[in-house]
């Protein structure tokens, strides 16, 4: 059974080895070989993803299933300090959970939590990969980021959308 729930620290181990798998299973015709190895060529530490998560509001896409280990298989944060107020900072789901409307769960939770607190505009650096969830969630494109990486240059897109429409 699929559940959201808030982050915990006993997750960070698998919240670093699902983002490392999402990156590295992107198509070739998304990001070449060497933008996702640039992206994460190893998963980060447990300790830099906890950090990471715990500065934010996060949430997780985690598996309960009878007679298994709960699994980790989505993660959404969003940073609410106040310089980067609204800005979503992650969204990886693990390949085998994709396309079965777990981003999108994920997304509707977080926008709700953002208006609930009174963050006025939701903002992200959408991957090819996912731009078109964030145009469907009504997110509007301001232009075309790049991010370096060890050395490479990821293209993306600057999105945002207004929650006071």
């Amino acid at each position: 059974m699929l559940t959201i729930i808030p982050y915990h620290r006993m997750y960070a181990a698998q919240v670093s080895q699902l983002c490392h798998v999402a990156i590295n299973a992107i198509d070739d015709s998304q990001y070449s070989e060497a933008d996702r190895r640039a992206w994460s060529f190893a998963p980060r530490s447990d300790y830099h993803w906890h950090k990471r998560l715990t500065r934010t509001q996060t949430w997780l896409m985690v598996d309960e299933q009878p007679d298994a280990p709960t699994q980790c298989c989505a993660v959404i944060n969003l940073e609410t300090h106040f310089h980067r107020r609204g800005y979503i900072d992650s969204l990886y789901v693990a390949p085998q959970y994709q396309h079965q409307g777990v981003a999108k769960a994920l997304l509707t939770v977080l926008e709700n939590w953002a208006l609930q607190a009174g963050i006025d505009c939701l903002s992200v650096d959408a991957s090819k990969l996912s731009k078109p969830l964030f145009l469907a969630h009504g997110f509007k494109q301001r232009r075309r980021s790049y991010q370096e990486k060890n050395g490479q240059v990821i293209m993306g897109f600057l999105m945002y959308k207004s929650l006071n429409a």
